[in-house]
């Protein structure tokens, strides 16, 4: 009867962990003929991540407004428009379809657009936030370089 039961926990802890790596770590993509990874999206989630872009390269137009104003209340509402509170609209159905470094460049950006408004507030220094969003772009240069999205029957075809 023990060594049923090990076995038998043994076969759940290898599926706990084989659903972990593809709903955690792989998400779900294929390779593209340029190399780079596709995220295999619907339409409606490839929308919503397509919009997140879209809303961070409008926040980088409104930083590096408020930069060459020295307005640095611009800057912040930028920037806390992206920061963390923007990612939970995001459905758990796209997060898991997503792999670990696509999610972690995602919360990194987000975190960093977070730290840019916090240090313009405290600081006002137009130079620190430029520079802060010199390195933060690093991350959006990093995914492009990384990912695309294909649409859904492009990718199927594949």
């Amino acid at each position: 009867m023990c060594k049923f039961c090990w076995s038998s926990l043994v076969l759940v802890i290898f599926i706990v962990m084989a659903m972990a790596y593809k709903f955690i770590i792989s998400g779900e993509t294929v390779i593209a003929s340029d190399g780079r990874q596709v995220l295999v999206l619907t339409e409606p989630e490839r929308d919503i991540v397509l919009t997140e872009m879209r809303t961070f390269l409008q926040s980088v137009q409104q930083i590096t407004l408020g930069v060459s104003n020295q307005d640095m209340a611009a800057i912040s509402h930028a920037a806390k428009a992206v920061g963390a509170a923007a990612q939970n609209s995001v459905p758990g159905t796209l997060v898991k379809k997503l792999p670990l470094e696509f999610k972690k460049l995602g919360f990194d950006t987000h975190q960093k657009f977070d730290q840019l408004a916090l240090d313009a507030e405290e600081f006002g220094d137009p130079v620190q936030s430029l520079q802060q969003l010199t390195e933060l772009m690093s991350n959006c240069v990093a995914c492009h370089e990384i990912y695309r999205i294909d649409p859904q029957q492009a990718v199927s075809s594949n």
